[in-house]
This record gives C-alpha cells, structure tokens and sequence, in this order.
C-alpha cells in the first residue's frame, strides 16, 4: 500500500493512496479462510468447501469489503501518523473506475486540516459579574403579578352591562335549524368574555348584556369543527344572563400563598425572592459568557479551514431567512446566499468553536448521560402528551443528540475557564441588568 501527499497548502491536503491486486487478493483469502468453517454448500460437508470454489462463489462480494476495509485502514493509518484531524468528512474518490479483478486500486483523498489551536492563558482573563438582589420593591411587583394571575371576580353593580374581561354566568341552549343539538345547553355556566372558550364570535355578542337579560346569540361552528354534523353550520345560542361579575386580582395574604403551595406569605415571598435571584444569575451570566466570548476572540487568531466557515456562514444565513420569512415553514425556498456579514459572523463562531473544544478536551470536560437525560427530559416538556415518542426519537437520532450535546459541553467548558480566570462582582439595580441584557440582544 503507498500513500503519497499531492497537496499541502495551508490547511488543505491531498493524498494518492494504492492499494496493490496483491494486498486485495491476501484480504480476500483472509476473509475466506475465516468463514471458512461455517459455509455449506451442497455435495460437501459443513467447513469442508474447497478454497477455489469459495472464491468462484463469494469472491466478487468480499473484494468490494476487502476494497474498502483496505482504504478505510490507509486512511487511519494515515490519520494516526500525521496526527491531522479532518476539519469534515475526508473526500474520497476512486480514480481508476474501469477497475478490473487483477489491477490495484487508486483512490484520490482531499480534506482541511483543524489547525493547531494557540496555548491560553486562562489566568489572564478578567471578567466582570453583575450581581443583582431581589429587593422588597421585585418580590412586592412579581407578587402582585401573581395575584393577577388568580385573580377572582365580584359582582358589578346591578344593571351594570358586561366588558371584556367579565366573567358573565349564563343559562344557554344552542339550537342548529331550530332544532337543539347535543352538547349545546349549560347551566349557570361561567363564561370569561374575551377568554375564546366558545365559538368564535360567540363571546363578543356578551359584551353589553345586564343581569337578567335573554341574549340569542347567532354563530357559525367552524368548517373544521370537532362534531362533523356540526361543522360550518350556522347556529342560535338562546342565552339567560343570570349574573355579571368584573374581575379582582386575589388578596395578596396567607390564603393567596397556599394556593401556590407556600406555608404561608412569608415563605412566598422567600419563593418568590429566590427564583428571581435565579432569573438574575442566569442573565448575567449570559452577559458574562459573551464578555468572555470577546475576549478569547481577541485573544487567539489562526487559520481556519474554509469549508467550517462556508458551512457555518450558510446555517446563519438559512436561519436568519426563516426567522425574516416565518410563514415559510419548510425548505423549498429559492437558494439563500451569503453575506460578508455571514462570513464575518461564522468566522468568529467557528474560531470559538474550536477553541472551546479544544480547551474542552484538554482540561477532560464531558457531558454526561446524566446530564443529557435531563437535557432530553427539559426539552420534552415543550411536546405534552408527546414527551416518550420525542424521547425515543432523540434516542435513535445521532444528529439531534450532537446538537443538544454541543451547548451543554459550550456550557461546562465556560464554567472551566470562569473557573480558572479572575472573576470581579459588580451589584447593579435590576434596571441596569435589563439594559444589559438588552444591549445584548441586539448585538
């Protein structure tokens, strides 16, 4: 087997690789001899098929393994000795297609090297925390919030007409050609206008009725409704308003707390104190991370290999164009093309990138199956009642653990370096927090 580089420029290589007829034929023997034992073949006994018939029967199958186990061991070969590492998948090419039994095989093989990544001096880099308190003012605004959220109603004055937003109970029969249908009548129902709840249309034709008042209120079910007999016709709701009621937000005490699951409001408060400090912690940290991003950006300069970054810089220029296009859901679009804001932008990402995964594997970070079970686990919450079938679809997809696995590695590696780099505390207001974080977002 011979080997011999045709390219070395920058990062890009090339390499002829030979595989001699004598080298297949040995491979092929070898394969023979190994299966040997366990092949029967009519008119001989079990292990007992002579060589030259095995061959005339599987020889043309095991040449093509023996063909490519060949290449794929001069390529590792190739790999371990000159400790380079393909930026992506080796391009590997056959060049004598008209190949026949009894001729060597050439193969072309073209690829981009990773660079060597520059040493870091971690100790080097000073970074700033915002630390922020969850004052009395945040834990008071985030508690009357969560009052909103259960809030009660209390009836209006009598003769008062109802507003979006009222809650109105009702007595309803819904009729289609007159004739009342299943499922159409209630009692005393409480219905929240504006909530969407009913049929569309329903709820705004309330708006204005008083306690005691008959309301027949006219819609048209849905052509895609539920209840087939029922979909696209039209149909009259005859309503009896048996009371209007505005809504209160609930009292923030003792009662408000357990209904969150707290003893009592001071332990709501300490809840309430503690998850914010949380939501603090992790936007600053979001701050802190890109401080750091910056300045390894600055820090380090080598090449890189153009494919990572042409790569790269059409994932940003995809997904920039659907989040500018998001009616378009799937990809038959016209081709997107890149910007030198793309380049610019995929330049920086793929130099982090192997920074990170080289400072990464140094310092021995990794991701465990622990950690990725919780990462799976955190993510199928968004798909109720679906999260065992997304489960097993991350399972048996290779591509989708790569993509949840490479933040989750991101994350530890940062925590490293902050770790080894020298850390400041900075108390802000939440306000300044916030405009931090917007700064950032706009970025």
């Amino acid at each position: 087997m011979q080997v011999t580089e045709t390219l070395n420029e920058g990062l890009k290589r090339g390499y002829s690789i030979t595989v001699t007829a004598a080298e297949l034929d040995a491979k092929v023997d070898e394969k023979l001899v190994e299966a040997q034992p366990e092949v029967e073949m009519k008119g001989f006994r079990k292990g007992k098929v002579p060589m030259p018939l095995l061959k005339k029967q599987f020889g043309d199958k095991l040449m093509g393994e023996a063909m490519q186990e060949s290449i794929d061991g001069a390529m590792n070969e190739h790999f371990e000795a000159s400790g380079d590492r393909p930026a992506m998948q080796p391009d590997v090419k056959m060049t004598n297609e008209d190949w026949k039994p009894g001729d060597d095989v050439q193969v072309d093989m073209a690829y981009e090297a990773l660079p060597e990544i520059p040493e870091v001096d971690l100790s080097k880099i000073k970074l700033e925390k915002m630390v922020v308190k969850a004052d009395d003012a945040a834990i008071d605004e985030a508690l009357a919030n969560l009052a909103e959220t259960a809030q009660d109603f209390k009836a209006r004055k009598k003769g008062s007409k109802a507003k979006d937003g009222d809650q109105v109970t009702m007595d309803f029969v819904g009729k289609v050609d007159g004739e009342a249908f299943e499922g159409g009548a209630g009692e005393a129902y409480p219905l929240v206008l504006g909530s969407n709840s009913f049929i569309p249309g329903f709820e705004e034709q309330l708006v204005g009725v008083k306690e005691g008042e008959e309301k027949a209120v006219t819609v048209s079910f849905p052509d895609e409704y539920q209840a087939e007999h029922l979909a696209g016709k039209e149909a009259v709701f005859d309503c009896t308003i048996q009371e209007v009621k505005e809504p209160v937000a609930a009292e923030i005490n003792d009662e408000l707390a357990t209904k969150f699951g707290a003893e009592d409001l001071a332990a709501l408060k300490g809840q309430i104190g503690e998850r914010l400090e949380a939501e603090y912690g992790g936007a600053s940290r979001a701050i802190m991370k890109r401080g750091l991003l910056d300045q390894l950006d600055g820090l380090v300069s080598f090449e890189l290999p153009p494919s990572l970054v042409e790569a790269e810089a059409g994932q940003i220029a995809h997904q920039l164009w659907h989040e500018d296009n998001p009616e378009v859901e799937g990809h038959d679009h016209p081709e997107i093309e890149t910007t030198d804001e793309h380049k610019t932008l995929a330049t920086r990402r793929v130099r982090l990138g192997l920074l990170l995964a080289e400072l990464g594997q140094k310092a021995e970070v990794t991701v465990t199956d622990a950690e990725m079970t919780q990462a799976i686990m955190n993510q199928a919450r968004q798909y109720p009642g679906q999260e065992r079938q997304f489960f097993e679809f991350v399972q048996q997809n290779q591509q989708m653990q790569q993509q949840m696995r490479a933040p989750l590695f991101e994350d530890k590696v940062v925590d490293h370096i902050v770790e080894q780099a020298t850390v400041a505390d900075k108390e802000v207001s939440k306000d300044e927090l916030q405009k931090a974080v917007e700064a950032l977002e706009e970025e």
